[in-house]
């Protein structure tokens, strides 16, 4: 008896192959594709593996005006460049899976990793095996659990499926439709190509950030003074008014006050508690990452999908702040104990282990966790990671820390002043979680009633701040607060914001002219794309799927219907729309003033090259054009010797003038030195510049691409 299992990466297929049978076989398809083959239970097993969606969805018909007549179909027929790689692995599933008597649908237990696993079953294997498919549900890529789960298979969720298909062919609806349509606006109002993106979550996201920046800029600053006190001891003191609006009250309580001494009015001594953290969920952990470490949530993202196909955590894509007792927490505290730093804070747990469970749950998978396994060697960033999820494991299970708070004010003329001192009484979770801060201050030796000299008395004058920017962090945590994406998505609705350079910013998020110029002109023609309310409402009916309250045809035939609204809209005001997008585009991409003719220099982009280029805006009256490297960052300087721009480029980052001929004298002809003869076809090699600096190239350019640096060249002399 044959049995096929299908993972969702080769890095699954081996640990579930290894947990199934310590004597499974790797073998190789095409020199390229692994897989394993095994015996149990008396079937021959073969485990074989996607590399993520090995299926796209691709219109029925390319010339279709709108796409909504969609198929699946290979991915690398789909996207040839970028997704050829996985011709092979659907070319494995196919011969490996033929005939099969059963098959095994071992995938991350989520809706992308249900369909992942679906398609790969139903269009490598054959839609007439879908009777035969069961599934496999973990949290970890541990032996234990991969064994339970093999043990005790389950029938592949078709809610589950239907789900993931139905936000596909939503996201796909609005995204590729929507986007199409607002470039041709472009196109027709003024010949030129734009590329733009839009999307059912991209687009009210970046709305959320157009919002704030429109805040900001609207934003009035107002006056007002905050007035301390210095007192003995170097204590500094508020006025209990706190910020004062009134720049006459202001100056009455300096004058008041000056030159006099306090009397403390009142102490009171109160006793506080701060419970341990609940269990990471994803944004938890993103969230949690940015503030200590400053990672992105993309990269806390990646990193723990890292961890969890290595071994080490548990399944990060979570909504979940509960831990189960039946993940057996006194087994991986033992395993944890093996590493010495854990094992000191591990030997203090107490005996009944209880976690400090969140509120917020997920039926697929609990919170994030470790699994016990210790890494044997990990990078930097990934041990950061890692020892913040292990840390957080561990102070749940703690009791509270508390804490002793002096609460004291003290009268100076009539006019009341205050501070408050805290300090931990008992340490609790914070000695077991190392990324936390302790409050602990020394309380001043006061009583009720004594004189304190004032040392100096402040008047500050400052200014009210308008709202703060969003960072990544914040934002995930917005969205999840407005039910906008998944915890899946979220990061990568932020990153293409980044690619489709709508915003900047790593640290404060700043949205650029064309993505605010982009929700005014969709807010002002087809509002639709950028509500919040319309794309909340499709994720709740997306969830409805999973419990039977709607079907996947509904929200797909709502989806047609809304779509087709919005595309009304955009035809119907195409000259405007793109109009306004264009010279939005044009404006957020000028980088500086044409030597040549004073028109700017705009940033574009060749669909004939697939690549970014700097060009006049008087083109084709003015053809000044310069050629960027790719990834090319315009920075704020300017070149002292030509006033364009300077730039920054490669890896590492370098920084050059636009132009690549500044500073050169070009009466004189080019004479290249000749330095050597060339290792790979024995004609000259020639001392050349680039943008990189000087470097040693093959005069046989460009058929012999022998390439190295000066210093390379005179290592290898010596």
């Amino acid at each position: 008896m044959h049995e096929v299992i299908v993972c969702e990466k080769p890095t699954s297929a081996e640990k579930i192959a290894k947990a199934l049978s310590p004597s499974a076989k790797k073998k190789v398809y095409n020199k390229k594709v692994k897989y394993w083959e095994l015996k149990k239970d008396s079937k021959d097993i073969t485990v074989v593996s996607a590399v993520g969606h090995l299926y796209s969805l691709t219109p029925d018909n390319p010339k279709d005006k709108v796409y909504f007549d969609l198929h699946w179909a290979p991915a690398y027929e789909v996207n040839k460049r970028g997704s050829g790689f996985t011709k092979d692995y659907v070319r494995a599933i196919k011969k490996l899976a033929k005939g099969a008597d059963s098959y095994v649908h071992a995938c991350d237990y989520d809706t992308e990793g249900t369909l992942i696993g679906y398609n790969a079953l139903k269009y490598a294997c054959g839609q007439d095996n879908l009777s035969k498919i069961s599934r496999m549900k973990f949290s970890t890529l541990t032996k234990k659990d991969l064994l339970e789960a093999y043990d005790n298979r389950i029938d592949l969720d078709m809610n589950q499926v239907d789900s993931g298909i139905a936000r596909h062919v939503l996201d796909y609806y609005f995204g590729v439709n929507i986007s199409k349509a607002l470039m041709k606006s472009v196109s027709s109002a003024k010949h030129r190509f734009l590329k733009l993106s839009a999307g059912r979550v991209q687009t009210p996201t970046l709305s959320i950030l157009v919002e704030r920046e429109k805040e900001i800029k609207n934003f009035v600053p107002e006056p007002y003074w905050l007035i301390k006190a210095i007192i003995e001891g170097d204590i500094e003191v508020d006025h209990i008014d706190g910020k004062i609006f009134d720049k006459a009250r202001a100056e009455e309580i300096m004058t008041k006050c000056q030159g006099k001494d306090a009397t403390v009015d009142n102490i009171n001594i109160s006793l506080s508690s701060t419970k341990p953290p609940v269990p990471f969920n994803l944004g938890g952990l993103q969230s949690e990452a940015y503030n200590v470490f400053g990672f992105s949530p993309k990269k806390t993202q990646t990193i723990a999908q890292n961890l969890y196909t290595s071994g080490y955590t548990s399944y990060p894509r979570t909504s979940s702040q509960k831990l189960p007792e039946s993940l057996d927490f006194k087994s991986i505290f033992l395993q944890l104990s093996n590493n010495g730093e854990f094992r000191k804070h591990i030997s203090q747990l107490p005996s009944k282990l209880k976690p400090n469970n969140g509120k917020k749950d997920d039926a697929a998978h609990p919170a994030i966790h470790p699994t016990g396994i210790l890494p044997t060697s990990l990078s930097k960033d990934d041990k950061k990671i890692y020892e913040l999820i292990v840390y957080r494991f561990i102070s749940v299970f703690f009791e509270a820390a508390k804490f002793e708070t002096m609460s004291t004010t003290l009268d100076i003329e009539d006019e009341k002043f205050r501070f408050r001192r805290r300090r931990v009484t008992h340490k609790g979770w914070m000695e077991h979680y190392p990324f936390r801060k302790i409050d602990d201050e020394i309380f001043p030796d006061f009583k009720e009633g004594d004189l304190v000299k004032v040392l100096d008395l402040i008047s500050d004058e400052k200014e009210t701040k308008p709202p703060a920017r969003y960072n990544q962090a914040s934002l995930i945590k917005e969205l999840e607060k407005r039910e906008l994406g998944t915890k899946a998505t979220r990061a990568d609705i932020i990153d293409k914001l980044y690619d489709r350079k709508f915003i900047t910013g790593t640290q404060k998020i700043e949205v650029n002219q064309l993505g605010e110029n982009m929700i005014d002109t969709l807010s002002t023609y087809c509002k639709d794309i950028t509500s919040e309310e319309l794309t909340r409402n499709f994720e709740i009916k997306l969830e409805g799927i999973d419990n039977n309250e709607a079907t996947r045809q509904e929200i797909i035939s709502e989806g047609q219907k809304e779509v087709t609204v919005i595309l009304s809209d955009i035809s119907k005001n195409s000259k405007e729309i793109g109009t306004k997008l264009y010279e939005s585009y044009q404006e957020s991409n000028i980088v500086g003033t044409c030597p040549n003719c004073g028109g700017n220099l705009v940033k574009r982009y060749s669909p004939k090259t697939k690549s970014y280029f700097v060009g006049c805006s008087n083109y084709p009256d003015c053809t000044t054009v310069y050629s960027i490297p790719k990834g090319t960052n315009f920075l704020k300087k300017k070149c002292e010797k030509c006033g364009l721009p300077i730039i920054s480029f490669g890896k590492p980052r370098q920084r050059a003038c636009l132009d690549t001929n500044c500073g050169k004298d070009k009466t004189k002809p080019y004479d290249p030195k000749v330095v050597g003869k060339c290792p790979d076809c024995g004609k000259d090699l020639l001392k050349r510049s680039g943008r990189y600096g000087e470097f040693v190239g093959c005069s046989g350019f460009p058929k012999c691409r022998f390439t190295c640096s000066l210093e390379e060249l005179e290592s290898k002399s010596k």
